[in-house]
């Protein structure tokens, strides 16, 4: 096992082109990636209308080949090596926005793994005896299992995941893959290709087996075990041009009788970021056909999901940058969270899995709800032990497993990843629930679904982090659609209590120590303990009887012995009946 967190985090690249980083872009690590021109004259054509034979005619007149041309989008790809063909093409009237193409590094990949498992095949959701259940913090975090036990597990709903080459050979992932309708929009190689050997890291893989690993004994369970995957190869090697994401979206969207895929629902963990306009790069008639591509699937009926990025940038307060295709059209970005510390004292680790990551991008105007997506900052580099269904403990370190578990390999293996890549599938398998439940339903009304039936973090209504709320699988199968008006997206929330147990943390600069306190919905016994990154309970905060409502805790910073505790990270604890909620604190000394 690898124990470097650069090896796991599995983020979204961020590409920032701008007049002064022209021909760069920011990584989701931070280095500099580079971003260059196709070597082929390729160019990324909209017609003003649709895209017919004129637009071919006027094509060829001066000198260009049409590659690629979709009648109803409007979106034709064309190639020349007249360095004035552009210029000349514009001068018909018949194109809008177009540009010379450019390939960009989308994704950062991770180099994590577990080794294989192997099962049987059962016809019912069954996912105690899915030999790496206990792992899978996020199936808790969302409450699938809540949506499994109503019956609902994805069946007869499709789902394209545009990404890089699929695991066609994965146990868990490949029973669930449509074959016929899988394709490449890379030229030279398959759907199931990819760079690396059959052992190598596929996010197309970990992003499919979170939406739809299938219902076995084989390691893990998606979102939606039943659903169908179609796999649009659009990148090699986490890169990939406009070209071919554009078409793969507007191939997803299509119905099979028109040649296209199907899709109800297209997930797209891949993201860069882009100077508003183009600035001087040229790359805003690429951007403006990624919008159209994308608009073009919301008038198909196709929900188009997106990842939000990996960079923790404010996209209120961005200035002259936009995240696409996060902010691209109609689709729908989704920010990423994750416990801190699940497996430490496991089965009594963190329960709280909504904390906002260190990474995601997040903002107003670009997250609509929130997601498990793992982090790696978190909680230190001791060891921890969760139990397999069947065979020995998987043991890492505890911060390992606060990153998300999935599929991730032609041989088989499973891979922890981090990212708004692996947020971006758990909404597409709560889509597809959804899609299921309510064959047919709006892109209108599933969005609003998802959104009113997410749970509100923080009190605060809409949330820079977390949009409408926290993803929850349970409640979005449990609201329904109000029947007076069905096409507005007007939802009857299902009621989903409001007595909780609650633990707060407020970190305050001024103070070396943070305010806690905690809140029952009714009067008892409640305990809250302190915990290092290692898993050692170091200090015993508030143990005793609690009235209803809040509870201040009144700490001066000091362990069990009294011994004044060191500055750093630690997490707190609340216990209260059969509730456990866990957050992050920092002592900052004096």
């Amino acid at each position: 096992m690898h124990n470097s967190k650069s090896l796991v985090r599995m983020f979204t690249t961020l590409a920032v082109i701008s007049g002064v980083l022209a021909g760069l872009a920011l990584s989701g690590s931070g280095a500099l990636a580079q971003i260059s021109t196709v070597e082929k004259k390729q160019y990324v054509m909209t017609a003003t209308g649709t895209w017919g034979a004129a637009q071919d005619a006027a094509i060829a007149s001066v000198g260009g080949t049409v590659e690629y041309r979709h009648a109803a989008s409007g979106i034709g790809v064309a190639t020349s090596d007249d360095p004035r063909f552009l210029m000349r093409a514009m001068r018909s009237g018949l194109f809008g926005q177009s540009g010379a193409d450019m390939t960009v590094e989308w994704q950062k990949p991770s180099d994590v793994r577990l080794g294989d498992e192997g099962g049987i095949e059962e016809d019912a959701v069954n996912p105690g005896n899915d030999n790496f259940i206990n792992l899978v913090w996020n199936m808790t975090a969302i409450d699938a299992f809540g949506a499994w036990s109503q019956g609902y597990d994805g069946t007869g709903v499709r789902v394209a995941v545009i990404d890089g080459g699929m695991c066609s050979l994965h146990p868990d992932v490949a029973p669930n893959i449509d074959v016929a309708r899988s394709a490449s929009f890379v030229a030279g190689f398959t759907w199931d290709q990819d760079t690396g050997t059959a052992t190598s890291f596929r996010h197309a893989c970990h992003v499919a087996g979170i939406i739809a690993a299938a219902d076995n004994t084989i390691g893990t369970v998606g979102v939606a075990p039943k659903a169908t995957i179609i796999s649009c190869k659009a990148l090699h090697g986490g890169s990939g041009s406009f070209a071919a994401v554009i078409e793969a979206i507007l191939y997803a969207a299509d119905p099979i009788a028109d040649g296209g895929a199907g899709a109800n629902i297209i997930n797209m963990s891949l993201g860069a970021t882009f100077a508003k306009g183009g600035g001087n790069n040229g790359t805003g008639p690429l951007v403006a056909a990624m919008n159209r591509a994308v608009n073009y699937a919301n008038g198909k009926n196709v929900l188009v999901v997106t990842s939000a990025g990996n960079n923790a940038i404010d996209m209120d307060h961005s200035g002259s940058i936009t995240n696409v295709p996060a902010q691209s059209g109609s689709a729908i970005a989704i920010a990423a969270t994750a416990p801190v510390g699940f497996a430490v004292g496991w089965p009594n680790g963190a329960t709280n899995f909504s904390n906002p990551t260190t990474y995601t991008n997040y903002g107003h105007q670009l997250v609509w709800v929130s997601a498990p997506g793992g982090d790696s900052a978190l909680p230190g580099n001791a060891a921890c032990s969760i139990p397999r269904v069947v065979g020995a403990p998987v043991i890492n370190a505890c911060w390992v497993f606060d990153l998300v578990f999935s599929p991730g390999s032609q041989s088989g293996s499973y891979f922890w990843a981090g990212g708004t890549s692996m947020a971006a599938p758990h909404a597409s398998g709560v889509a597809a629930l959804l899609v299921q439940k309510y064959p047919g339903i709006s892109v209108g009304d599933l969005k609003s679904l998802i959104a009113q039936t997410a749970v509100e973090q923080n009190g605060n209504g809409a949330d820079p982090y977390h949009g409408h709320g926290f993803l929850n699988a349970n409640n979005a199968v449990s609201g329904t659609i109000a029947q007076s008006a069905p096409s507005q997206g007007v939802i009857r929330k299902a009621p989903v209590g409001t007595a909780r147990v609650e633990l707060e943390v407020a970190q305050n600069a001024a103070r070396s120590t943070p305010s806690i306190s905690f809140s029952l919905p009714s009067a008892g016994p409640a305990r809250v303990d302190l915990f290092d990154l290692a898993g050692r309970r170091v200090a015993e905060l508030f143990n005793g009887s609690a009235a209803a409502g809040r509870t201040t805790v009144t700490w001066n910073g000091r362990g069990v012995n009294g011994q004044k505790l060191a500055r750093g990270a630690y997490f707190a604890r609340l216990t209260a009946g059969n509730v456990k909620e866990a957050r992050q604190i920092v002592l900052l000394g004096e």
